[in-house]
């Protein structure tokens, strides 16, 4: 019997402080009106305070995730983060993940594909499952893209915020969980969207800090342009191959960038705005964390046997589109209570 795997719970976790579009029009030259028609974006989360890494939202987002689902740490075979933004350049924030929350069976490593990434890292953990390697694959998602923010750049500020997920992958024999995938990339978009200087090609140096090149970079016209075409297509590809339809598609799971792709993406996929997952309005672009954090704020929604469609793309380009079935019906939600 084919064994998928099945996403069996889901955690997440945002930082307190709240980066408001009226606190940006006191940092930067834009209003609330203009950043709220081109990125549909209202506020984003920042995690503040010293020694502050993005391990500390992963860490947070898995033992929520482990609350939820009531499995112990120590039962955690692989632990896979997605990443742009990983405290250290080594060891792995996985590593470190793993070790603040007890995994002590587990292996971990991370993965970074920009904005893809939480994605094929989903793809990539799905084969440890489904070859019968491991029984349970913890995948995360987070991102302090502050860290990597210019707050002087209206461009760039605006977009992103800092946030994190996580799900747990199991074995299925039901027909349930990650059944298709088409992932792609282009190293050619490099020059779009990227982050010029503190790799191995331009280490920091006092050079590189004065001339601002520690943040990200990037041309919106033409990287939004890549995005909404390649995004799209991919999304309804995956689709089309698996027989879905307008009707049958329960759920479109897109990266949450910029409410403007988001909407074409829904629109080549032929689906309405009830059948979207939104909340860019609320967290901004997170990168690796916009998926998770999707599947959590939707999860008292979701049905066991619903039909996803997740579908990303990041810089580098990266981009690409899974096709999911849900395995679970919610438990109430003790937060409404």
């Amino acid at each position: 019997m084919k064994i998928t795997a099945a996403i069996t719970g889901v955690g997440s976790y945002v930082p307190d402080y709240v980066l408001t579009n009226q606190e940006l029009e006191t940092m930067v030259d834009t209003t609330d009106e203009w950043i709220m028609s081109r990125t549909g974006i209202q506020e984003r989360h920042i995690l503040k305070g010293e020694d502050q890494g993005t391990s500390v939202m992963g860490i947070n987002a898995v033992e929520q995730l482990l609350a939820k689902t009531g499995v112990a740490a120590s039962d955690i075979d692989l632990l896979i983060c997605a990443t742009t933004t990983p405290d250290l350049v080594f060891p792995a924030t996985a590593n470190i993940i793993s070790a603040a929350i007890g995994a002590t069976k587990a292996f971990s490593f991370d993965m970074q594909a920009a904005c893809s990434g939480f994605m094929y890292a989903l793809a990539t953990g799905s084969q440890f499952i489904s070859t019968g390697t491991y029984k349970k694959v913890v995948v995360v998602g987070a991102d302090k893209m502050s860290s990597i923010i210019d707050y002087t750049d209206r461009a760039t500020c605006i977009i992103f915020g800092d946030g994190a997920g996580a799900v747990l992958l199991e074995p299925n024999t039901e027909g349930l969980g990650l059944l298709d995938q088409e992932l792609h990339s282009d190293g050619n978009g490099e020059q779009y969207l990227h982050q010029k200087a503190g790799g191995s090609r331009r280490p920091p140096s006092a050079e590189t800090v004065a001339k601002r090149e520690h943040y990200v970079y990037q041309e919106g016209a033409a990287v939004f342009k890549f995005a909404v075409k390649n995004m799209a297509d991919v999304a309804a590809q995956v689709a089309e191959r698996n027989g879905l339809t307008a009707e049958t598609i329960d759920w479109l799971v897109p990266h949450q960038a910029n409410k403007r792709i988001i909407d074409a993406t829904a629109n080549r996929v032929g689906i309405g705005p009830e059948k979207v997952m939104l909340n860019i309005h609320r967290y901004g672009n997170t990168t690796n964390g916009t998926i998770p954090l999707c599947l959590a704020d939707y999860e008292q929604q979701l049905r066991k046997g619903d039909n996803l469609i997740i579908a990303a793309f990041g810089g580098g380009f990266t981009w690409g589109s899974l096709y999911l079935k849900w395995a679970y019906d919610p438990k109430p939600d003790p937060s409404a209570a």
